[in-house]
């Protein structure tokens, strides 16, 4: 069975580049923050927008990663290129229908969705330049699968820093028109994240080329498209892609709902949506890392680890987030200070602050037993425990925030309900479920 440093040694480089990979976010935050109240709450719900669809091709990522490991596992090393080549073909073709149907339909969606103007075209501005991401962002998901399932990870925070330290320095210069470029503001920081995005494209190409053994892997066949082996990986992907496309779908509700409440509102939303995000770091890495040593000890026929090794990550996963969110709790203002220099709203969002650092101590817990669900490979199982519990969460958010239009802070409690009813639906699942002879 993995020690703690093998798991360790396997997330600490997802947890490093899902850092950097974050500060595209916080920095969009904390920039367009200085802006304005319209711009910050326009750049969260342009942004939902962008990562509901990036999430379909997260998803197929997902599947893929999960085969990967598998055959890592098994040591069929020459099966892990196909799975790579063959599914980053398939990912570049959804980019460009994600692409049309975001320039054709975006505005569409966005007028249900966005009740007040201003706010809708601040949004559209933002994504209309933001979808060219998808040509590069649904590539480097593939490239996250390929290097997870082999646990090689340390390149994932190269990869990542480059990117982040790309995105940087062009939000300050176009955001706010510094270096020779234009003001640019909302539209500034959507196409810095596109540049960051294709720099880390070509990041990880090189690096490929220069460090893997593309024999060893098979990734120098190309060959013709094989469909038969594009079925097998949908087979798995299908779900987890429906899957991460629900669970942000909703998160997408949550947004819906605030902004429906309040301009202000959406502002504070968006702020702790941040802090929520970082402190979701570590819980991804470690999630990641489950799924993919999950699959890899089935794979090498440890079934008999697979349970306590889980144990052992959610042990890890707990008490590293307890002390995060134990620093965040105790210096709100402090953390909130680097989004805003308005007194009133950091006051505001310290309430929402709080409860979200519950719900994480909470998903520490649930998304790693809940990601080794999709580690056995039962990624059916894991989009059914999902989408129950995601039922549970909108008609909590839609009584509170519809209905009570209760303050922010209380809307942020749907996250305690969704994470604790999650834990205990992936706990069934491996108390009762037929789990340990999951073929793929």
């Amino acid at each position: 069975m993995y020690t703690n440093k093998q798991i360790w040694h396997v997330s600490y480089p997802i947890l490093l580049s899902l850092l950097a990979q974050n500060v595209i976010n916080v920095t969009d935050t904390a920039f367009l923050g200085r802006v304005g109240e319209v711009a910050l709450g326009a750049s969260a719900m342009g942004g939902l927008f962008y990562i509901c669809i990036f999430t379909v091709a997260f998803g197929f990522s997902i599947g893929s990663q999960i085969v990967i490991a598998r055959r890592n596992g098994e040591g069929q090393y020459e099966d892990v290129g196909p799975v790579m080549i063959q599914g980053s073909i398939f990912l570049f073709a959804l980019a460009f229908l994600a692409f049309g149907v975001a320039r054709l339909w975006g505005g569409d969606i966005m007028r249900v969705i966005v009740s007040s103007e201003t706010i809708y075209d601040a949004t559209m501005e933002f994504i209309n330049w933001r979808v060219f991401g998808f040509f590069f962002s649904f590539m480097s998901a593939m490239f996250r699968a390929f290097y997870i399932g082999i646990t090689r990870t340390k390149v994932l925070t190269i990869n990542a820093i480059v990117m982040a330290l790309l995105n940087v320095a062009l939000d300050y210069a176009m955001i706010f028109g510094h270096w020779g470029f234009p003001e640019m503001g909302i539209k500034g920081a959507a196409i810095a994240s596109v540049i960051a995005e294709a720099g880390s494209i070509l990041f990880y190409l090189i690096y490929t080329y220069i460090t893997v053994n593309l024999k060893q892997y098979a990734l120098n066949r190309f060959g013709s498209f094989d469909f038969k082996l594009l079925a097998r990986i949908l087979s798995i992907s299908c779900f987890t892609m429906l899957q991460y496309f629900l669970s942000m779908g909703t998160f997408f509700v949550f947004f819906m709902v605030v902004e429906r409440i309040g301009q202000r509102e959406l502002a504070i939303a968006n702020i702790v949506r941040s802090i929520y995000i970082v402190l979701f770091i570590p819980v991804n890495a470690l999630a990641a890392t489950a799924n993919s040593l999950v699959s890899n000890t089935i794979g090498s026929g440890g079934i008999a680890n697979v349970v306590p090794l889980i144990k052992k990550i959610v042990r890890f996963s707990v008490l590293l987030m307890i002390g995060l969110a134990g620093v965040i709790a105790i210096f709100p203002k402090l953390i909130l200070s680097i989004y805003t220099s308005d007194i009133t709203l950091i006051d505001a969002s310290v309430s929402s602050v709080y409860v979200i650092c519950i719900a994480m101590i909470i998903a520490s817990a649930s998304n790693v037993v809940f990601n080794s669900v999709s580690g056995t490979g039962n990624t059916s199982a894991a989009l059914m425990l999902e989408s129950v519990t995601l039922v549970f969460y909108v008609l909590y958010m839609l009584f509170v925030g519809n209905i009570l239009r209760a303050p922010v802070e209380i809307c942020f409690t749907t996250e305690i309900v969704y994470y604790s009813l999650l834990l205990v639906a992936s706990y069934f699942y491996f108390k009762k479920a037929k789990w340990q002879n999951k073929k793929i």
